[in-house]
């Protein structure tokens, strides 16, 4: 496997299980913060740790770069699917919105196999189809009809995957701090509007979750950046569904949510479906070589 890919898919699966670690906090948070305080906290403290690293020269390179308007474009693409789900999440069960909006690799896959004319190998749709049966069975969406909720969470997975091609575009040509700072900047400003109706003064133990969850979304987004830089989206996509698994495995070991049969079976489909990536993108590499 060329070492590019080995790191895009190393830094995908980083990212997706500090995305995973930032929802459980989120989830902590809410029962006592607001959601726009809470997103505006974790885009002030990414944008923060940005400027301190980069400082003038970020700002100057932020301001000047060539490609500002698809990133904002990005940034959009993000903000609709976010409120598509969590508009769904309202009206469906977990299980239900969850299997719908795992629909975004496939799609994913399928617009890089369209827009950015990316080789998807037999394996890499494979990959893709085991993973996403392994979420079926997982979450077990018995009965599910369709309806608006459903319609908006399948929304949510097609902007999703819109949002991770343009990624992959706009990574080829820009670096991850910039790419950071306009993302964050974009949603500072956004939040910024909807907290001053909401705010809520934290406590000093929320203070640190709030700058925590900053920490570990920022965290999250420069690996999946990178991640993005590093491989195809074909590759990368099915790895998507190892953030189920750490989902299920934080859900057990923070709130004690022993897991079924069903998901056992299902992280299992989830966990073979990276292997199957792995494997095979190792045996291209010994044919080409």
């Amino acid at each position: 496997m060329k070492n590019s890919i080995s790191l895009g898919i190393l830094l995908t699966t980083v990212a997706y299980m500090a995305f995973t670690f930032h929802d459980a906090i989120i989830k902590i948070l809410t029962s006592s913060i607001p959601v726009w305080q809470i997103l505006f906290f974790r885009s002030l403290t990414i944008f923060l740790g940005c400027l301190a690293y980069g400082r003038g020269k970020l700002v100057r390179q932020t301001i000047t770069s060539p490609i500002v308007k698809p990133m904002i474009a990005r940034s959009i693409l993000l903000l609709c699917a976010w409120l598509s789900y969590y508009s769904a999440a309202s009206r469906l069960q977990l299980a239900e919105v969850t299997t719908l909006y795992y629909a975004a690799p496939v799609v994913g896959t399928l617009l890089a196999w369209v827009i950015l004319k990316e080789e998807v190998t037999p394996a890499r749709w494979l990959a893709v189809g085991v993973g996403f049966v392994g979420v079926l069975i997982a979450c077990n969406p018995v009965g599910l009809t369709i309806s608006w909720p459903v319609y908006l969470a399948l929304q949510a997975a097609v902007l999703w995957a819109s949002a991770m091609v343009l990624l992959r575009k706009t990574s080829l040509h820009e670096k991850t701090i910039v790419q950071l700072t306009v993302s964050n900047v974009f949603f500072l400003a956004l939040t910024g509007l909807a907290v001053l109706y909401t705010w809520q003064t934290p406590d000093m133990t929320q203070l640190a979750l709030l700058i925590a969850t900053g920490i570990v979304a920022g965290c999250a987004q420069f690996a999946l950046f990178e991640g993005m830089r590093q491989a195809p989206v074909s590759v990368l996509a099915p790895f998507e569904y190892s953030s189920l698994v750490w989902a299920f495995l934080l859900g057990y070991l923070i709130w004690a949510d022993i897991p079924t049969h069903n998901v056992v079976v299902g992280a299992a489909l989830i966990l073979s479906a990276g292997l199957i990536i792995i494997v095979s993108e190792r045996l291209r590499r010994r044919a080409g070589a």
